[in-house]
Parts: structure tokens; C-alpha cells; sequence
């Protein structure tokens, strides 16, 4: 039954498909048309029915009208998110893959025809490199001599503009020298300070320096200050600019300045050389301003002395010794052995120059000040006699030039004001260093001491007042004295050192009833010991002093009698008897 069922209904579906295949003329095929095509023919022949025809193609397609829209709303609020001008899109209005192939072959064209207009890049030419001393010698010594005299006469009253100008000069003078061609801060961390402080004036002529030189010269030391801060600021903040960015907040990044850091080299070194105690009035605000310290900054200063150096030799040691030194190697056994190094590279170039030491020793003493400060003495004494665990390559360096930094130090007549104020200043530090065990550092501190006793009695009661307070180092000077007493004794006030130890004698005694410490009374015995042997010494130099008086003036009678007696006979009167009657004689004459 289900069988015939399903036959029935096969049959009669399939006579309705034939039924309906008869009905289209097509038999199911549709027409393949190009709405592009169609629109061409229509514009080429506007009829009823291709009017008719173009309005149901557009009543078609304004179906996405809306889509459209808002697709393109959407563009260009995503665009103008991104801040990029948009031109509103044009969509097409077809709906074919023919049509939009179509239009980007029209773009493609319309892309390549704009390229070809295109102006082709034109590649820049690149600037001949110029040297140091390319530059250096294009510079006419007439020509620099002319402008100084114009910016004299244009700027006659206002130096400090002078200056600028001067410096203006040789700004274009070597504003074609790029960085490249002259990496100060690469060489002055790679390169001797021997090198250092010969550029870049190795490049200038020596024509050319005097006639700038000379021109320094005239100017105020005022002007020539403000000057010196105004050159080494500059250079200074292309230094900074070069530095590695600190961590932690970031500042404002700091430009490199425009002007030729050759020119700012040049001009700073000619008037250093030219007016180096320049740099001695402006000792203070470097000292003070952080500005100028720190291990970056140190290769930089250290120019800036030795530039005053080949000026002065005496300058450039009263800053390295009042500056550089104490700044630096203030801390022996700490500080950046890099940085100590620079410093003692420059007071060995001070040293090793031409009649250095007899420059430095009239200039020991400049304008009431002393070349090497006590305090610098001080410090140079620890750092050429360090403890022997404590020592470090540069002891050495520093035993090398020892010997002529302690007779500037020392050097001066004695009780002249500038002695006296330094054996007043020494006298505690070598009692202080006398206690340090360290062996070396204690004969040599005790050796200074016997100095500030001979240079100054009031240095007799500043051992009196520090006697029980340090009697190690007391005890030290009182062995000194007893043991190297015939060539320490010439020296001394005889007077003053009987007084000052018979007072120490006294506090010794004094002393030994009251304290029960064991090692300090061992030093109090010493002491007194000490102290009795010195004082039966200074009794017999005064009676050897009294008897070679006596002779000295029998010497001189015995002379002017035989001056007076031409006839006397010396071989006569050689007996004891008669010579001794002869100069009772004689001497009841006067």
C-alpha cells in the first residue's frame, strides 16, 4: 500500500515540473547582464525604456544608501580619532567585481601618472671636513688685529662686550671644525694631561697668539674674570650635554651650545696664559660652586690650572696645592685613583720644567701667603708616609716629589710673620701625627716640629699646653733632642727650651703622684728622665757658650796689644807667666 502511495506521488510531481517547463519560454535559464554596459548604452541612447530601466537600477540601489552612509560616517570618525583629514568616501553604486576592477585600474593610473610628475630627490652634498689646523691656518694675523682694534674703539667703555666679540672672532674662525674633528671630551678621558694642555693652542701661530695675548692684556682683572666663568660655563654645558642621562626623574634635555667649542678653547687659554693670576681671584666662587667639582668635571678643570701654569708656574702650584690636591686626595686611602692620578700628572709637569725650582722658590712666599699651606702639608706628609698596609701606587709618586714640596712649604727666614703663622699652624698636626703608629710618619712629623721650634718661641709654650695631653709625641721630641742634640741644638732657643722643659718637668712630677694607669706612667718616668738629661745639656751649652765668650775676647785684646806694640816680640813673651802678666796689663788700660 506504501509503495503505491509513494509511486503516485513521483508521478504526479514530475508532470507538474513538466507542466511548468512548458510554461517558460527560457526553460530555466537566466540572461548574464553588465550594469555598467547597460548604463553606457543608456547615456548613448536616452529612450523611454532605458530611462525606465535606469530608474529601477537606481531604486535598486538606493537600498544601501543608508549602509553607506553610516559605513562612511564611521571612516571618518575612526580617522579624524587618529588626527588625519579625510575626504568623504565615494562608494560605488553598482554592486559588480567588473565595475570596481574597473575603477582601481582608473586610480592605478591616475597613482602612477602623479609619482612620474614627481620632483626626483636631490641628495645634498656633503661639507668638505675641516681640522683644527686647517682652520687655525686660514686665520690672517692682520685681519684679527683689525678687529681688535674696531671692537677697542666701537665697545670702548664696555670690556665685558669686548671680550664677547673677541671670542665672536675666532667663533667664525673655526665654525666650519665639527665635533667630529675635535672630540675634546673623548680625548681628555683617553689622553695625558702632557696632551691635554697642548690643545688645540698647538694649532695656533704664535703671530696670531701675541697679538690676542697682548690685546688680553689691557683689559681689567674684573672683565677678564667674568670672562674666564663665561668661556668655562659654556664648555662646561657641552660637557653636560655629552654626559650620560642620569637615572631617576628626567630633566629638561640641555642643547648643545651653537657656538664653536674650539673658539671657546682658544680664547680661554689665551687669557689664562697671558693673565694667570686671574684664576687666583676666582679660587673662591670655583671652590664653591658644584658646578665645577666632580670626577666628570675634573679632566676640565684641570685644563683650565694648567693653561695658568704655562703662565705661571707659581700660579698654577698655589691653586693645585689650595685646590686640586686637598679636593681630590684629601682621603689617602679613599677618592678615585683615576682622578688622584690627573692631579699629581699636573705637579709633576710643574715640576719637571725649566728652572721650576728656583720659580717656585721665589715665589714661596706670595703677597703674605705661603705657595704650600700648612693644611696642604699636612695632607702631603700622610700621603707620602702612609701606614705600610695603606700604601698605593701613587706612594711612590708622592715620595718623588716630596722633598721640594716640604721646602716651599718650609721655606722663609726665620720669625717672619708668614713662618711664624705656619709653625703655629703645623705645630699640632705633627703632634697628632706623631701618635699615629706609623714609624716613618712620626721622625718625619718629628723633624718638622724641631722646624716650628726654631721659627717661633711661642711654639716653645704651644708644646707646654699640649705636653699632657699627648705624651707619646712629647716623649718622642724629648729622645729627639737627647739623642741628636748637638746638631738640633745650634737651631733652638736655648733660653725658651730650658723654660718650656722645666715646666713640662714640673707637670711630669706632678703627674706620676696622682695616676695609677700603668702605661701612662711609664711615659710620665721617661718623660722626667728625659727631660733632667735635656736640662744638664742645656746648662753645659750655656757654660761651653760662656767660655768660648771669654776666649773670643782675649783673643781680641791679645790682637789690638800686639797691633799697638809693633816692637813686641811674640817668641819673648811665649811663656804662660809673662803672656798672662802682659794681658793684666793690658787689660787694667781700658
Amino acid at each position: 500500500m506504501d509503495q503505491e502511495t509513494s509511486a503516485l506521488l513521483d508521478s504526479s510531481s514530475a508532470s507538474t515540473a513538466a507542466a511548468g517547463g512548458s510554461s517558460d519560454p527560457n526553460h530555466g535559464w537566466q540572461k548574464v547582464t553588465y550594469p555598467k554596459r547597460h548604463r553606457k548604452q543608456a547615456a548613448a541612447d536616452p529612450s523611454p525604456a532605458a530611462g525606465n530601466q535606469k530608474d529601477s537600477k537606481s531604486g535598486s540601489s538606493n537600498v544601501f544608501a543608508s549602509v553607506e552612509q553610516k559605513a562612511n560616517e564611521r571612516y571618518r570618525a575612526i580617522q579624524s580619532a587618529n588626527g588625519v583629514s579625510v575626504q568623504p568616501a565615494v562608494l560605488p553604486r553598482g554592486g559588480s567585481d567588473e565595475e570596481d576592477s574597473d575603477e582601481e585600474a582608473a586610480r592605478g593610473k591616475e597613482n602612477v601618472q602623479a609619482e612620474a610628475l614627481k620632483k626626483p630627490k636631490v641628495k645634498k652634498e656633503k661639507k668638505p671636513k675641516v681640522t683644527v689646523a686647517e682652520a687655525a691656518a686660514k686665520i690672517d694675523v692682520n685681519d684679527l688685529a683689525g678687529h681688535l682694534a674696531d671692537i677697542s674703539v666701537s665697545y670702548e667703555d664696555k670690556q665685558d662686550i669686548q671680550l664677547m666679540r673677541f671670542a665672536d672672532y675666532f667663533g667664525r674662525a673655526f665654525s666650519t671644525v665639527s665635533a667630529s674633528q675635535f672630540p675634546w671630551v673623548k680625548i681628555f678621558k683617553e689622553s695625558p694631561i702632557s696632551k691635554i694642555l697642548d690643545m688645540p693652542m698647538n694649532q695656533i701661530s704664535d703671530p696670531v697668539y701675541k697679538t690676542a695675548a697682548d690685546w688680553v692684556a689691557q683689559k681689567s682683572q674684573e672683565a677678564l674674570g667674568d670672562f674666564v666663568i663665561w668661556c668655562m660655563d659654556i664648555i662646561l654645558a657641552d660637557l653636560a650635554s655629552q654626559l650620560p642621562a642620569s637615572k631617576g626623574p628626567k630633566k629638561a634635555s640641555q642643547t648643545t651650545p651653537s657656538r664653536s667649542q674650539v673658539a671657546m678653547f682658544v680664547v680661554l687659554a689665551m687669557t689664562l696664559r697671558r693673565k694667570p693670576e686671574t684664576l687666583i681671584t676666582l679660587l673662591p666662587k670655583i671652590k664653591e660652586n658644584p658646578k665645577y667639582q666632580g670626577a666628570e668635571r675634573l679632566p676640565f678643570v684641570i685644563w683650565v690650572v694648567g693653561q695658568a701654569s704655562l703662565g705661571d708656574l707659581v700660579v698654577g702650584t698655589y691653586v693645585w696645592a689650595r685646590y686640586l690636591f686637598p679636593t681630590v686626595c684629601g682621603k689617602v686611602t679613599g677618592g678615585n685613583p683615576q682622578s688622584r692620578d690627573l692631579v699629581l700628572q699636573l705637579i709633576e709637569r710643574i715640576l719637571a720644567a725649566p728652572k721650576s725650582k728656583s720659580i717656585l722658590s721665589n715665589g714661596a712666599v706670595r703677597k703674605g701667603e705661603r705657595l704650600i699651606p700648612p693644611f696642604s702639608f699636612d695632607l702631603l706628609m700622610r700621603a707620602t708616609f702612609p701606614p705600610s698596609n695603606a700604601r698605593v701606587k701613587a706612594s711612590e709618586r708622592f715620595e718623588a716629589i716630596y722633598p721640594t714640596m716640604k721646602e716651599l712649604a718650609l721655606a722663609g727666614a726665620p720669625n717672619t710673620k708668614t713662618t711664624k703663622q705656619a709653625s703655629i699652624q703645623l705645630l699640632p698636626s705633627c703632634v697628632k701625627a706623631m701618635q699615629e703608629k706609623n714609624n716613618e710618619l712620626a721622625k718625619e712629623a718629628s723633624d718638622v716640629f724641631i722646624w716650628c721650634l726654631a721659627q717661633n718661641t711661642e711654639c716653645y709654650k704651644q708644646w707646654n699646653e699640649l705636653h699632657m695631653g699627648n705624651l707619646e709625641a712629647s716623649v718622642i721630641i724629648l729622645k729627639k733632642l737627647s739623642t741628636e742634640w748637638k746638631e738640633i741644638s745650634p737651631k733652638l732657643n736655648l733660653d725658651s727650651l730650658k723654660i718650656t722643659v722645666s715646666q713640662i718637668k714640673s707637670k711630669t712630677e706632678e703627674a706620676l703622684t696622682e695616676s695609677n694607669d700603668p702605661a701612662k706612667q711609664g711615659l710620665l718616668k721617661e718623660a722626667d728622665k728625659l727631660c733632667k738629661g735635656i736640662l744638664g745639656k742645656v746648662k753645659k751649652g750655656h757654660g761651653c757658650l760662656k767660655g768660648s765668650l771669654v776666649i773670643f775676647l782675649a783673643a781680641s785684646v791679645a790682637a789690638g796689644f800686639v797691633m799697638t806694640n809693633p816692637d813686641f816680640n811674640l817668641e819673648e813673651y811665649l811663656d804662660l807667666k809673662k803672656l798672662q802678666t802682659m794681658f793684666t796689663a793690658y787689660s787694667s788700660s781700658f
